[in-house]
């Protein structure tokens, strides 16, 4: 059988990668007066120099997730999932969100369409305790085929409290913390297996079908900035796509994975259906832990009694690179 790949579904992270940077090499502009930029481009969130405080700025979409959403004619969690994709990216930098705008681009409107997504973006904002204070929605037959969610971040923070990762040392341990499921990456891999070797109706061993597994919303990791408040954190990370890689967006140091957190039952049905090696998984889809700190041992305790299911499952190294039980992901 062969080895289904990211890249083969329509994905290449790799290329993704470098497209990604030729986008922001050519960003050189910087604004002038007040209000300027503070760091570089490419983190998981920008931020704006505000005085005392920094506000910063996150931009994400549900991506294909919209169309097992399509298949299954169930748009309810799809707006938590596009909430959910924005402020866990202010939260890896310990930043509030505030509020979001959404922007829905489709080719014809539906109302019925239109309300379940409003009452997942509703209850994402609740989770995220935020305000949407405004949007877009745009008609674009010709240009787009069915309905695509995506939405902006604003969040806000005191300049001292960010957390960007300069703090990790060697030795630091990496806290993983549950996912609710496959969240909103892999997913064109994920449905091109389910479409050739099942259906959304299949149903796995933990009794849910594959179409519900798909569907789960991604987890909103709102606890984040009451851990902070206890302990030290040197550095946090959302697993997203790209998966373990995520990781080098924190430090030049190494980031060692040699207990991974429990692989839920999607995870393994789709990396035997689809023949697909561990490598290949663990840079696709966030394979259980959707978020990590990067902390101290003394904090390790503190993390654990604010987040349940978070354990340790590795450490910083002095040798570059992520790497999954002694195997580089790259």
């Amino acid at each position: 059988m062969t080895e289904h790949t990211y890249r083969e579904a329509g994905v290449d992270i790799d290329l993704e990668a470098r497209a990604v940077r030729a986008l922001i090499d050519n960003l050189t502009y910087q604004r002038t007066g007040s209000f300027p930029m503070m760091g570089a481009v490419g983190h998981f969130a920008g931020l704006i120099d505000c005085g005392p405080y920094a506000l910063a700025l996150a931009v994400d979409g549900v991506g294909t997730k919209m169309l097992v959403a399509d298949a299954l004619r169930n748009w309810q969690t799809v707006g938590i999932d596009c909430i959910a994709m924005n402020v866990n990216d202010l939260y890896v930098m310990n930043l509030e969100p505030v509020a979001f705008v959404d922007y829905i681009a489709t080719d014809a409107l539906s109302i019925e369409k239109m309300e379940q997504i409003g009452r997942g973006l509703n209850e994402g904002a609740r989770l995220a305790n935020m305000n949407i204070v405004g949007g877009e929605t745009a008609t674009l037959r010709g240009l787009v085929n069915g309905l695509d969610l995506a939405g902006t971040c604003l969040g806000v923070q005191k300049k001292e409290k960010i957390v960007t990762g300069e703090g990790i040392v060697p030795g630091d341990l990496i806290v993983g913390v549950p996912s609710s499921g496959i969240h909103s990456n892999g997913l064109t891999l994920a449905r091109r297996i389910v479409e050739e070797y099942a259906s959304y109706d299949t149903r796995l061993s933990n009794g849910k079908t594959l179409g519900e597994e798909l569907l789960t919303p991604t987890r909103i990791y709102h606890e984040v900035l009451r851990v902070t408040e206890a302990c030290t954190v040197h550095g946090m990370c959302h697993i997203t796509g790209g998966g373990l890689l995520n990781f080098r967006r924190l430090s030049d140091y190494g980031f060692s994975i040699t207990a991974p957190l429990e692989v839920p039952a999607i995870f393994r049905w789709l990396q035997e259906k689809g023949s697909i090696g561990d490598v290949e998984m663990y840079r696709t889809f966030n394979m259980g832990m959707g978020y990590a700190f990067v902390a101290p041992e003394e904090s390790v305790a503190a993390i654990r009694s604010i987040i349940p299911g978070a354990r340790v499952v590795g450490a910083v190294t002095e040798e570059p690179g992520v790497r999954l039980k002694g195997v580089e992901i790259r």
